[in-house]
């Protein structure tokens, strides 16, 4: 079951965290795997260890945010059996403390990156029949996240992006969920805090593994294998839906 043996997989921001975890989980499903990934230095490291695995990767170096180079390297790929948008960043402040600079910045990657990507992605998929699409929303599209007014802002759009495609493309045998995760604990995660809360990571660390009512971090593996189920065939029954995986933030927080 779960195999992805002959696609051809995207997965953006493929170089680290979870994308990284995608792209070899998918790669050891047989997938052909295509990072998209702003450090092209990244991308090749992970391409490198899928190789080692007997697998097969490739880099394509690109801005998501910018639309000319998202298109030519999906023109560049070809065929496009499944698409993983999952580059994104973050961004800590309230409405007042957000910068117009800093609101731009978080549009422009999680935002316009992931419209960049289904514009290249969805006619590929259009001509050759269908595909699957994961969006990586957040908790964040769901709950108010204290100091998240950007980043929720974000993913947000996300979650509205994934029911709109999921449902202008049914006739087109294209699938599109999102994923939300809560917590999940990546080297961006340990660089946030870091640069956020510098000389208080181990407090804050525990606060956030806290936040979850199962007590810890999601780990990216874990994303990775939810991911592999809703890009297989055995979930061509589900379009149009996100999957929190955050061990009971949402639901169980009281």
């Amino acid at each position: 079951m779960f195999s992805l043996t002959g696609k051809h997989a995207v997965v953006t921001g493929g170089g680290s965290g979870i994308g990284r975890a995608i792209a070899l989980l998918f790669a050891r499903q047989g997938a052909i795997l295509h990072l998209l990934e702003l450090s092209a230095e990244a991308g090749q490291a992970v391409a490198a260890e899928i190789a080692q695995a007997g697998g097969l990767a490739h880099v394509h170096a690109a801005d998501v945010s910018q639309q000319a180079a998202v298109v030519a390297a999906f023109q560049a790929i070809g065929r496009v059996d499944i698409l993983v948008n999952n580059a994104g960043i973050a961004h800590v402040g309230t409405v007042e403390t957000t910068s117009e600079a800093d609101f731009e910045r978080v549009y422009q990657v999680n935002v316009k990156g992931a419209y960049n990507c289904l514009f290249a992605a969805v006619p590929l998929m259009k001509a050759q029949g269908g595909g699957a699409i994961i969006n990586m929303a957040s908790i964040a599209a769901h709950v108010g996240l204290t100091d998240r007014f950007a980043y929720s802002m974000s993913k947000g759009a996300i979650f509205a992006m994934t029911l709109s495609v999921a449902r202008d493309y049914l006739a087109a045998g294209i699938r599109c969920n999102s994923i939300s995760p809560a917590r999940v604990h990546t080297p961006f995660v340990d660089g946030f805090i870091a640069k956020n809360y510098a000389g208080r990571e181990d407090e804050i660390f525990a606060k956030l593994s806290a936040s979850q009512p199962i007590g810890r971090m999601g780990q990216p593996d874990e994303v990775a294998a939810l991911a592999l189920f809703l890009c297989s065939d055995q979930a061509g029954f589900i379009t149009g839906c996100d999957y929190p995986l955050d061990g009971g933030f949402i639901k169980l927080n009281t």
